[in-house]
């Protein structure tokens, strides 16, 4: 089930995610000194947003989501902007040492970090990155740190009605563990962290609020089933009643947790 749920949300992922803020790639290339030379693993690729974004920087990236349907949405980008340096692998984070990936100058991985053996991750990952390389954890901040915007509201209500008050993860409840990320990597071989944010205003039309709502794997096509028409019909006419001007603005937050090891700090 939850395959289908995250195959299910590749078309609006790549299409809906605003994807994160392009001072997020000038830090890493500074901070890594990517030249064109290196390799990145982007761990948990999805539709490969952060892949297809750092292969311009670097001589190859390695792509790896367990779901065929995500990686078939990010060869088909890949294929769109004439990228042809990202090697899109069938595998998960549980494969680190099979997949034969190393060496790795830099890994990064993004929402799928949450989903992992996070402690096991970068254990494994030890082993492949180089001694001057490290683990890039990307997402839009831990949970509470940006307000959500008004309009949200509307639409937990609507999708409260359909899949109940709690976060849908398959057949079960998703609750962020009470570990965050960073105190995670503290406590590994890549425990000198730096954390780093960028926030942007946005604002979205209605289609694009509507569709966005699909990319979450908790309101997924899959996991709505036949509900889903009656769920977009009641969300639209939710959300016409409360913003008649049909614009929907928020603030999106990148936020990167550098982690490397102790001998890479005051690596400029």
């Amino acid at each position: 089930m939850a395959a289908e749920l995250f195959a299910s949300t590749a078309p609006y992922y790549s299409r809906y995610r605003v994807g994160y803020a392009s001072e997020l790639y000038e830090h890493l290339r500074d901070r890594f000194g990517l030249n064109g030379t290196q390799h990145v693993l982007d761990l948990g690729t999805g539709t490969g947003t952060l892949a297809l974004s750092l292969a311009p920087l670097v001589r190859s990236v390695t792509a790896v989501d367990p779901e065929p349907g995500m990686l078939q949405e990010g060869r088909r980008l890949a294929d769109e902007r004439g990228i042809g340096t990202i090697a899109w692998i069938l595998g998960d984070s549980t494969q680190l040492e099979e997949l034969d990936l190393g060496p790795v100058d830099v890994c990064a991985i993004g929402a799928a970090y949450h989903w992992m053996n996070r402690e096991q991750v970068a254990r494994d990952l030890d082993a492949i990155i180089t001694p001057s390389g490290g683990i890039v954890v990307v997402s839009g901040g831990a949970p509470g740190d940006v307000e959500p915007p008004a309009w949200a509201s509307v639409i937990a209500e609507v999708r409260t009605r359909y899949l109940g008050p709690d976060r849908r993860a398959g057949s079960g409840i998703y609750n962020h563990p009470a570990d965050g990320h960073r105190e995670i990597l503290a406590r590994s071989p890549f425990a000198q962290i730096e954390v780093v944010r960028w926030d942007h205003a946005v604002t979205r039309t209605l289609e694009e609020v509507v569709g966005l709502q699909f990319s979450y794997s908790y309101s997924s096509p899959a996991q709505l089933g036949p509900d889903r028409s009656a769920f977009e019909a009641d969300v639209r006419e939710a959300l016409t009643a409360a913003y008649p001007d049909g614009r929907f603005e928020e603030l999106v937050r990148t936020e990167a947790i550098i982690a490397t090891r102790e001998l890479a700090k005051g690596r400029a």
